[in-house]
């Protein structure tokens, strides 16, 4: 019988871990690849029935694959350490195995913004490639927002991985930061410039995507805040990507 690894990378999610760890118990294998955790997540990993590897940060595709590599499974899991396999999903994980229609299969997200599971905006479905065999795929090697790469086709999970992505404005606020320098850094290897005019310009679409044409008006308030820190973060990556072009420094 087919057997299934799930992946998870960290680094200081003491927060999210255990939680995260014990909605994959149903897996053959579960581990964990830290990448030098310093508020605790590295303890409470080691309570759990997960096997953990501590290794230094490639970026999150990079990681991922290492993550793939030292995994034992026929199939693996992608799971992020904010995320929760419900039971729902992981009944619908272990039938497609069984049925076996498929080597690859995106699921569905449902995201938490601060104080809401957001239905619009964009996030609402959130379709990602997460459920795959071990030779038919592999993360992009960005340094943020990576992707799995695969040349098969892929079949397409119903019931829904909880994301709890964002659940209070530090949050929010850290994620802008690290988010738009890793953004920044993938934009400066691919050669793109980034300009004054440019950041204001992707921001100001950022927020008209997110508000309009992907009806975050329809979620609320929660959807005007998660359309503004789009429009931030758009707008700080191509601040930053501009002082990388003139000084390789951010």
């Amino acid at each position: 019988m087919a057997t299934l690894s799930i992946i998870i990378i960290t680094k200081n999610e003491a927060i999210n871990i255990l939680d995260c760890i014990r909605s994959a118990y149903f897996a053959d294998e579960v581990i964990v690849l830290d990448s030098g955790s310093s508020d605790g997540t590295i303890d409470l990993v080691k309570g759990t029935k997960a096997k953990l590897l501590i290794t230094d940060w490639p970026g999150y595709g990079a990681q991922k694959n290492r993550a793939i590599e030292a995994s034992s499974g026929d199939w693996i899991f992608s799971l992020d350490a904010d995320e929760r396999i419900s039971d729902e999903l992981a009944n619908e994980i272990q039938d497609a195995i069984i049925q076996n229609q498929y080597q690859v299969f995106e699921v569905p997200r449902r995201s938490l913004f601060v104080s809401k599971f957001m239905n619009h905006s964009g996030w609402r479905p959130d379709f990602t490639k997460r459920l795959f065999k071990k030779d038919v795929a592999r993360f992009s090697d960005h340094n943020v927002h990576e992707h799995l790469e695969t040349s098969h086709k892929h079949g397409r999970l119903k019931e829904s991985l909880i994301h709890y992505s964002y659940r209070d404005f530090e949050t929010v606020i850290e994620k802008m930061n690290n988010y738009s320098t890793a953004g920044a850094l993938d934009a400066c290897n691919l050669g793109k410039k980034g300009s004054l005019k440019k950041a204001i310009g992707h921001g100001l679409w950022a927020f008209i995507r997110t508000y309009f044409i992907r009806a975050g008006f329809l979620d609320g308030r929660e959807g005007l805040m998660l359309s503004i820190a789009n429009a931030e973060v758009t707008y700080y990556r191509y601040i930053k990507l501009s002082y990388l072009n003139d000084t390789n420094i951010i």
